[in-house]
Parts: C-alpha cells; sequence; structure tokens
C-alpha cells in the first residue's frame, strides 16, 4: 500500500495523506541550523546541538503523535484548519506534502481557500524560512484570521523537560512590532536569543503559552483561535510561545504571501544589551532584511536547490531500473548527508537529549559523504580523533556544540579505534591528501597532549594489537559493533545501563567481528605507513595482520560460518554448539570483506550460510535462533523480545556487508537480491507493514520471529545510509576510490544491462560507459580510457587532467 509517490524529476518524495503509518520527516539545514519537519508540519529546530541550543520545543511519547511543531491556523468563518492538517486535523478538501532536499512544502484547501506553505532553511543563515501563500479559489470573498503558533524550548532540552523548579520562572520575551524575541536566560550567562517574525505588521499577538491555548486545551483547539482574536499576553515565566494574528481580506481570485522567520542570533558576551534589559537586535535585524520580501526568499530557495543539485552530482547514475537510479543519485546520498549533519543525535527516534555524536558512528557515515564534501570530511576526522585517548581508545560519544566526549555511555567499545583508520583511508583515497596526517591533533581536546594524526592512527592499531584475548582474537571490551553484546557485564539489576555496568578491561572476552576489522583496516594502516615511509610500522601491522587472519582461521571458524566471539569464561558465542545464537550475520560479511576465508574456500560456506539460516523475504537477520530467555553472559542482546532490535532483527546497517561480501566471490545476482530487500525504493509498495518513510532506510525491521514481521524502526539516522552507498556505488556499481585513482569493477545482477556513471574525483570529472554484453555478474576485460585500450580495471592518474570518458568492456 502507498501514501504517496516518488517524483524523480524534482527530487521529491509527495505524501498524499496525513495519515501515514508514523511521521514522515524531512530534514530542514546545511550547515549549523537545523529543522525537523514532518508531512504534518510537526518537528522541531535547533541551533549547532539539539540538547545544548534547543529552539523550539517537541514532546516525544506524546499522545496524539508528533503534535508540536510550527503551525499555522487558518479561521474560516467558523472553521479551523491548517495547511498540513495537524494540529487540528480538520479533514482537508486537499493535503499534499512534498519532502524535497533541504525544504517539505505543503499544499491544503478547504472550503475554496488554498494554502502553500514553503520551508526551508537557506544555505548561509541561521534560521528557518516559512513562506505562507493564501489563495481564495472562489467565488466569494475571504475574510479570515491567520494564527501562526512556535513554541519555545528554554535552550536545554533536557533541562527543559525535567527542571520545573526553574525553569517554569524563567521565560522573558521582548515583542517589538511582528516580531517576538524569546530572551530567556539572556540576563545570565547566555547571550544567545531566538525570535519570530513576519514580514507584515500584525492585528495582535500572543507569548503565553496558557493564555493562548486556554485552560485545559490542547494546540489542537486554542481559544484564541476559536475566539478569533490574540489576547496580546506577555509571558512572565511558565511557557513562552510566538503567535501571531493577521486578518487577511482575499476577493475571488485574489492571493497573499507572507513570510515567517525563525531565528538564532548570538551577540558579542560584552555587547549583549541595547538598554537595561533590553536585548541587543542587530543580529536578528540582519537576518530580517535578508528575507523580507518574498523576492528575497525565492532567491534564497534557488541557491538552496543549486547547493544540493551541485553536491549530488558529483555521483550519477543512470541504468534501466529507476529504483537504483533514484537511490543513488537522489535519498541514499540525501541521507548520507543528514547523517553527516545528525550522526544518531536528532530524530524521531533519537530525541537529542544524549547520544551526540558517535565515535564510531560518525566514522562510519563518512564513508557515504567523503565524495561530496571532502573539505567538511576533513574537520569531521579531525574532530573525532580530537576526542581519543592517549592509549588510542576513545570516548564513544561527543557533544556536537563543545566537541568534548563524554561518558554518559562509557567508553571501552573496542571496534572503535579500528573505525578511525576507516574514516582516515577513505579520505586518502579520496583526496590524495596526506598532509593530514600531519595535522596536530590532540588527545582528550587537550593540546598540550596533541600529536600528528598519524601517531592517532598508530596508537589505535597498537591499541588492537595490543589487546587480545586467549585465542589471540581482539577483546572486545564494552562491546563491538553490536552495543548490546555485552559480554563483560553480567548485570541482573533492573535498570542498569548494559554499557557502562561491568569492567571494560582485564576480562577476556573476544570478538571475531573485530578480528575481521582488524584484518580489513590493519592493512589499510600498513600501506598508508607505507605511502607516507614509515616502513618499520607497516612491517609490524603487516605481521600483526598475517597472525590475525591465521587466529580466524584457527579459533574463530566453526565448520559453516564464523564464529561471533567468546565469551569472558571462553565460551563459544555464534557456535552450532550453542542452543540459540548459533550463527551471526556480523563476523560472515566483515571477514570476507577484509579477505579472510576467500582463498580457503569458506567464504561461499558462510555465505551459503547465511542466506539459508538467516535470511528472509524482508532481509538478513542478525542471528539465529532468537534468544528465547535472558542470557547474563550475553547482556542486552538477550534482553529484548525475539526478533526486535539486536535479539535476531534485521539490521539494515550490517545487509549491505553480506551483499559487498557477496561481491567479494564475485556472485552479482545474490548480492543485488540483499541490496533490494531492504532498500526504501524497492518496498515502498509494503509501507503499511514497514511503516517508516519509504524514501529513506532504517536502523532495523523486525525479524522472522517478531509479531510484526516486516516492521521497521530507527529511520534516517543509521550507519545504513553510508555502508548500503558504499555497496551499491562501490562493489555493485564497482567504482571504487583508491590510493592511486579510481578503479572499476562492477559486480551485478544477470539482465541489469548497460550503464553510464559520472564520478567526480581529486579534481576531475570521470564518465563511465559500462557495456555487458554477455550478462557477466563480475569481470572487466578492459577499459578504453579516452578511446585508449587500457588493460585492468584502473584509470591512469594523468596530472592536470580534469575530464576522462572511460568505457567499460565487462568479460
Amino acid at each position: 500500500m502507498n501514501f504517496g509517490h516518488f517524483d524523480d524529476a524534482n527530487k521529491e518524495y509527495v505524501i498524499t495523506t496525513p495519515d501515514t503509518p508514523l511521521p514522515w520527516i524531512n530534514y530542514l539545514g546545511s550547515q549549523d541550523f537545523f529543522t525537523l519537519i514532518s508531512n504534518t508540519c510537526g518537528g522541531y529546530s535547533f541551533y549547532k546541538d539539539a540538547k545544548l541550543l534547543r529552539i523550539t520545543r517537541y514532546r516525544y511519547n506524546n499522545i496524539p503523535v508528533d503534535s508540536n511543531g510550527k503551525y499555522y491556523y487558518i479561521k474560516d468563518g467558523d472553521t479551523v484548519w491548517n495547511p498540513g492538517a495537524m494540529p487540528t486535523r480538520t479533514p482537508l478538501d486537499v493535503y499534499e506534502c512534498r519532502h524535497g532536499l533541504g525544504y517539505s512544502r505543503f499544499h491544503g484547501e478547504k472550503n475554496g481557500l488554498a494554502a502553500d506553505l514553503l520551508a526551508f532553511v537557506p544555505v548561509d543563515t541561521a534560521c528557518e524560512i516559512n513562506k505562507l501563500t493564501l489563495r481564495n479559489n472562489s467565488d466569494k470573498v475571504k475574510e479570515i484570521s491567520l494564527f501562526s503558533y512556535v513554541e519555545f524550548c528554554l535552550w536545554n532540552a533536557v533541562d527543559d523537560m525535567t527542571n520545573y523548579q526553574r525553569n517554569l520562572s524563567t521565560g522573558e520575551v521582548e515583542i517589538i512590532g511582528s516580531t517576538i524575541y524569546h530572551k530567556t536566560e539572556y540576563r545570565e550567562r547566555r547571550n544567545h536569543y531566538s525570535f519570530f517574525t513576519v514580514n507584515t505588521p500584525v492585528d495582535g499577538f500572543d507569548t503565553s503559552r496558557d493564555e493562548f491555548l486556554g485552560l485545559g486545551r490542547g494546540n489542537n483547539a486554542p481559544i484564541v483561535v476559536e475566539e478569533g482574536k490574540s489576547h496580546n499576553s506577555v509571558a512572565s515565566g511558565w511557557y513562552p510561545i510566538a503567535s501571531q494574528q493577521i486578518n487577511v481580506f482575499l476577493a475571488p481570485g485574489e492571493e497573499k504571501e507572507y513570510v515567517f522567520l525563525l531565528g538564532y542570533c548570538e551577540n558579542p558576551k560584552d555587547d549583549k544589551w541595547e538598554a537595561l534589559n533590553v536585548i541587543k537586535k542587530e543580529p536578528a535585524k540582519k537576518i530580517m532584511e535578508k528575507f523580507e520580501t518574498s523576492e528575497q526568499v525565492n532567491e534564497a530557495f534557488a541557491i538552496l536547490n543549486t547547493y544540493w543539485n551541485d553536491l549530488l552530482s558529483r555521483y550519477h547514475v543512470e541504468s534501466k531500473d529507476p529504483h537504483v537510479n533514484r537511490m543513488a543519485n537522489i535519498w541514499n546520498q540525501y541521507q548520507c548527508m543528514v547523517t553527516f549533519n545528525m550522526s544518531r543525535s536528532a530524530s524521531y527516534y533519537e530525541s537529542g537529549t544524549g547520544r551526540g555524536m558517535g565515535f564510531r558512528d560518525s566514522c562510519q557515515d563518512l564513508l557515504g559523504f567523503v565524495h561530496l564534501i571532502p573539505e567538511r570530511a576533513r574537520e569531521r576526522i579531525l574532530d573525532i580523533a580530537a576526542t581519543q585517548f592517549e592509549d588510542g581508545s576513545a570516548y564513544h560519544q561527543y557533544q556536537p556544540l563543545t566537541k568534548q566526549g563524554n561518558l554518559d555511555i562509557g567508553s571501552g567499545f573496542n571496534d572503535d579505534p579500528l573505525w578511525l583508520i576507516a574514516a582516515v583511508a577513505a579520505y586518502l583515497k579520496e583526496t590524495g591528501d596526506y598532509s593530514i596526517l600531519d595535522e596536530m591533533v590532540a588527545f582528550d581536546c587537550h593540546m598540550e597532549k596533541a600529536a600528528p594524526l598519524f601517531e592517532h592512527l598508530r596508537r589505535s592499531f597498537e591499541y588492537s594489537r595490543t589487546h587480545l584475548g586467549p585465542h589471540k582474537l581482539p577483546l572486545i571490551g564494552r562491546a563491538d559493533w553490536n552495543d548490546c553484546l555485552n559480554l563483560n557485564c553480567f548485570s541482573n539489576e533492573p535498570g542498569e545501563s548494559f554499557q557502562t555496568t561491568g569492567p571494560s578491561e582485564g576480562p577476556v572476552a573476544e570478538s571475531v567481528f573485530i578480528a575481521g576489522m582488524y584484518v580489513k583496516y590493519g592493512n589499510e594502516f600498513a600501506e598508508i605507513c607505507r605511502r607516507v615511509g614509515k616502513k618499520e610500522d607497516a612491517a609490524i601491522a603487516q605481521k600483526a595482520v598475517e597472525e590475525m587472519y591465521q587466529a580466524v582461521l584457527d579459533a574463530g571458524w566453526d565448520g559453516e560460518w564464523f564464529l561471533r566471539a567468546y565469551d569472558a569464561t571462553s565460551q563459544k558465542v555464534g557456535s552450532h554448539e550453542c542452543e540459540e545464537g548459533q550463527i551471526f550475520i556480523e563476523p560472515q560479511g566483515f571477514c570476507i570483506i577484509a579477505g579472510i576465508g576467500v582463498k580457503e574456500g569458506l567464504a561461499k560456506k558462510a555465505l551459503d550460510s547465511v542466506k539459508e539460516r538467516l535470511d528472509t523475504k524482508y532481509g538478513i537477520m542478525l542471528h539465529q535462533p532468537a534468544y528465547t530467555r535472558y542470557y547474563l553472559n550475553l547482556g542486552e542482546i538477550s534482553s529484548y523480545p525475539p526478533g526486535y532490535k539486536e535479539n535476531a532483527g534485521i539490521f539494515c546497517h550490517n545487509n549491505p556487508w553480506i551483499s559487498i561480501a557477496e561481491t567479494v566471490i564475485g556472485r552479482g545476482n545474490r548480492a543485488f537480491e540483499i541490496y533490494k530487500k531492504t532498500c526504501p525504493s524497492y518496498i515502498e509498495n509494503i509501507s503499511e507493514i514497514h511503516r517508516t518513510e519509504p524514501y529513506v532506510y532504517s536502523q532495523m525491521i523486525a525479524g522472522r520471529d517478531a509479531a510484526r514481521h516486516g516492521e521497521a524502526k530507527n529511520s534516517w539516522l543509521t550507519g545504513t545510509a553510508a555502508w548500503t552507498f558504499v555497496n551499491l556505488s562501490q562493489a555493485i556499481l564497482g567504482v571504487q576510490p583508491s590510493y592511486d585513482g579510481l578503479s572499476i569493477d562492477p559486480c551485478i545482477p544477470e539482465g541489469f544491462g548497460d550503464f553510464t556513471l559520472t564520478r567526480r574525483f581529486r579534481g576531475a570529472t570521470y564518465y563511465f560507459d559500462v557495456k555487458n554484453p554477455n550478462n557477466a555478474e563480475k569481470g572487466v576485460a578492459y577499459l578504453e580510457v579516452d578511446g585508449r585500450h587500457v588493460n585492468g580495471n584502473v584509470v591512469p592518474v594523468e596530472d592536470g587532467k580534469t575530464e576522462y570518458h572511460v568505457t567499460v568492456h565487462m568479460e
């Protein structure tokens, strides 16, 4: 069942009913100011950090769902409605929401009156623009009242939800003409404020939520709107809001446009005031002047569209499969950019109040956006590395505003250090910029402890090399990629954190998954060492990698698949010897990606076991059989009901690892089959089952053991975005950046046909024309580069050349 459709020409997803299975959202913003907006105008805004600088208030876990946002109430006689349907939920004659790249459009019609709302964040300004157009399509005069509504958050989103004994007394505003300034706490330690304004004189205002809504009412039926007249209330403590009333006269066929702005401003700490308790408003006035007219707004919107079109044009494919084209060219890359901005901090599932930027998360996300914004990827790498500890381990997360690591969920996740090597290797291959390795980078954010980035990589590898267990496999610490596999926790107390309870150092639980990472990224580190003349470090790393490769064969193979781990008592996890949890997805993917077991014939056995034991029509499950009771030695993974999340759910994040692994052994049909099962565009027609947005990936899908098999959760902010783009662009379509240039080695299904691909790389544009007359799944016979025959599959790089035309002849 569909609730909308793709509009590929406009790069939009068109939602045709407000009654989607869940709120379907979009992200506005590309620099520092961000807004989450749903298909019914729910959502919230923040500046840089969703926890520390939250601008508008949102209520998670609320009833009705998604009932707080930026709203425009239209009172037309006795009928009150909203362009996006919420919160009044008045049935509309026409409803449409178009989520585009960095913007959303809403169109509503009721009783001959049409409302068009365009919401976007301009490229270079800390504000959100809402352009509202009202048009009288009837043959009668319309006299309506328009009311805006925004509820301010008192900055720290956690404190806002909890510290009522203080914050119900702190709310302050200023009202100047059509502008409402939110200045709560500005009198003390803050030098920032927000404002909400409209580019026309107003007929009334309200800044007190209680006055606007009325006693015992919700935002679905505000008393002010019902009465048709603002109370001109001035908030003093309690709940500050911004609401303006505009009385509108529309002749038949007439339309009027209004520009509303929600902005964020900062002043120098020693120059905050115009007068006693009067905030300095120059920064806000500059923003208002910049977007005062519809023409200025239209120009800003055109700039935003140009920004996204230029960005996404850096990778473009044309095949006969429209799903591949739209995901590769639009939605997958767009989602990768959102994960760059958000990591796992702010979504409709991540409340923006805790996790911040993840160390592992951000390193993996970089794999999906480094080709789009290499200069910002460079900055992100340096930010991540600066939170690393001197011994090579890392904070598991840090706050985007302060860039300081936090211990909210501890440290000691022993895969973290290797992900830094993965990120830097991807950056070096994409850019050839080895100068990044000489950048002085802090340890634990203390510059007095700074060392070159290369030293951070060396310590990352050394930490892994020196933290091995009895089977010579890497120690798992708190957890590896799967934060819920807690082999050193042993928690019996409800409410304890599985990620901070128990020791991370000392126990001997080992991870075969990290061993696969160790081989893959240890090889990358050794190659980086060789390229910068660190021969001794390269030799040490290469020897250690070879030893780990053998350790996996000796202690990590279970006969038909790779083991998952050894627990703290050296009992096997993910073995046919186990009663439950006999086979896990992660090592089957990553060990083969690392090349382990390929020449020995083990890779095919492992992948065949995945298909036989883990595959479903909705994707590959994390493990089987599901855990039916709580295992003290395994931790959180066994705390979920069977089929959900880490307990045998379908984790979309690691499905691409299996698809990539299939391309390693040349099985294009199977690789593409796996890709299609979780790809949003292919499964749009089961949206009533899947439930989350049909244009972006979700973190997980309920597994075969679950009551709601096929239902997705945790959309948008997931490493699935980056890994599926790597899978599609590099493994399946085959264009891979390397240290020496671009190589191409497609692994595609039979019948996929010829395709063309455009890729910008190191200042040049590459035009690939892939010919596959014999329907080969894999294998490049030769290339023609600008008419010259080239053996193999690497495009030679020529200094100063800015354009390459490459014909790829598959075998």
